[in-house]
């Protein structure tokens, strides 16, 4: 970890509702005048589309999953180089995964170059001067004995609803945004499982701050939910893993957050509506602090 160029991760599966913290941090670095380096970590993939298709039909072909949750698709070794990288020296090489022809157009744009939806951008210099490096994906708090992410971050957030939850989220997101039917979907959850418990789940054991969110409404059967759950319809449960490192004060905490209440000594649950709020109140003070050190 650095003092001079911290290193902040927020890690979650596909439709878990890592957007929402992401939305909260740019807010926070919006308002606060923060310069930070924004990673994806669609990026590190090790294949694009159409080499990821190839390789998850070899797979299933010889009876065997693959899945972009796997360390097998993924430049774990190039991620971890990066966080240590630029823990030491504010520096290091990023590049882009191109989801849509927005986001193509805009990059070939501004590099020059002409890719396509599915494809990587070059990789190019971080940009000299941020104040901090912000990751948002799957894998930024993956520790194992071939990887350790985490030795070299500094704040670590997971975003990690009950998975009945995530699965209504991420069915409801990919049939409306990518246009995959129900059972595209439930083939893909299926695959990626063996997957999603050796190396997703295990991250929230390792992360700083938690928020789970919990519904208030049946989800037994997610695959026939209609609608996903709203977040009035919810509470966020916000686990601390040790409330000391960033001297979390759960009294002002609570008057903040209104119908907030505490279930544990480091767990605070707030009604789903107010995780946006919640996020805010308690992440600015903790970047405040790294910025401060930072000097």
């Amino acid at each position: 970890m650095s003092k001079k160029h911290p290193v902040v991760v927020v890690t979650g599966s596909s439709g878990a509702g890592t957007s929402t913290v992401k939305k909260a941090f740019e807010h926070i670095f919006q308002r606060e005048n923060i310069k930070p380096v924004v990673v994806e970590g669609d990026s590190f993939h090790r294949y694009d589309r159409a080499a990821m298709k190839i390789k998850m039909d070899e797979a299933s072909e010889a009876g065997l999953t693959y899945s972009h949750f796997g360390a097998d698709a993924n430049e774990f070794d190039t991620l971890a180089k990066l966080f240590k990288t630029y823990s030491k020296t504010g520096k290091g090489k990023k590049r882009y995964y191109l989801h849509s022809d927005a986001e193509a157009a805009e990059h070939n744009a501004r590099l020059g170059v002409d890719k396509k939806p599915g494809e990587f951008t070059p990789w190019e210099d971080i940009p000299a001067g941020s104040d901090l490096m912000f990751y948002e994906g799957l894998h930024g708090c993956v520790k194992n004995d071939e990887v350790d992410m985490t030795s070299n971050v500094d704040l670590k957030v997971g975003v990690v609803p009950i998975v009945n939850l995530e699965w209504i989220q991420k069915i409801h997101r990919d049939s409306a945004e990518r246009g995959y039917s129900a059972d595209v979907i439930v083939d893909t959850i299926l695959r990626r499982m063996p997957d999603y418990i050796k190396y997703i789940t295990p991250q929230f054991s390792e992360t700083d701050i938690n928020f789970q969110r919990v519904s208030t409404v049946d989800t037994s059967n997610p695959f026939i939910a209609r609608d996903i759950p709203t977040p009035d319809e919810s509470f966020v449960v916000i686990r601390f893993k040790d409330p000391k490192k960033f001297g979390t004060d759960f009294p002002f905490l609570l008057n903040m957050i209104h119908d907030s209440f505490m279930s544990r000594r480091n767990t605070i649950v707030v009604p789903g509506g107010k995780m946006g709020l919640a996020m805010e109140v308690i992440l600015t003070p903790i970047i405040h602090s790294m910025l401060e050190q930072r000097g």
